[in-house]
């Protein structure tokens, strides 16, 4: 598939098996319902190596499936320089996520490096706040909301971004 003609968005979390994998399925059911999808490339990684090859996290998984959004097959990989080069845009979780993006790159392009919850309006109490980890806070369901609230966010920031032939 040649994906040169496609705005580039991957999400970026610490293992690459809760949060960035859940927004990279939402934000393609959201492209989808947008029409959005055949102008998009989607994908998620991770600034560790740790789980490298692992699947998505069987709560994060059953999560995602309870609203209608399946993952099956996707395993984790971990972010390289060239992987941040390919995408247009660039999607940490959190700010950790985002410096450890940065020591990953060494600083490349960093007009690109957004937190998800960025593209929320500015007057907004969640803009730029951090999506909590839910590998941590075992909140896969808040999780999941803010990573809605994000990826809707982001959708509309896309629709002035991607051509959609109609």
């Amino acid at each position: 598939m040649d994906n040169s003609n496609k705005y580039g968005v991957i999400f970026v979390c610490h293992g690459n098996i809760c949060r960035s994998p859940m927004a990279e399925f939402i934000l393609r059911r959201l492209a989808n319902q947008a029409s959005l999808a055949d102008c998009l490339e989607i994908a998620s990684a991770a600034t560790s190596d740790e789980e490298t090859g692992n699947p998505v996290y069987p709560l994060a998984k059953r999560v995602l499936a309870t609203h209608g959004i399946g993952c099956r097959l996707k395993t984790a990989q971990r972010l390289t320089p060239e992987m941040y080069d390919r995408y247009d845009l660039v999607v940490g979780m959190d700010a950790r996520n985002i410096e450890n993006i940065k020591l990953l790159t060494g600083n490349r392009l960093t007009e690109k490096l957004h937190l998800l919850l960025d593209f929320l309006p500015d007057d907004s109490p969640d803009h730029g706040r951090d999506i909590a980890d839910p590998w941590y806070t075992r909140d896969f369901e808040r999780a999941y909301s803010d990573i809605l609230m994000g990826c809707n966010a982001l959708v509309e920031h896309l629709k002035g971004i991607v051509a959609v032939d109609e």
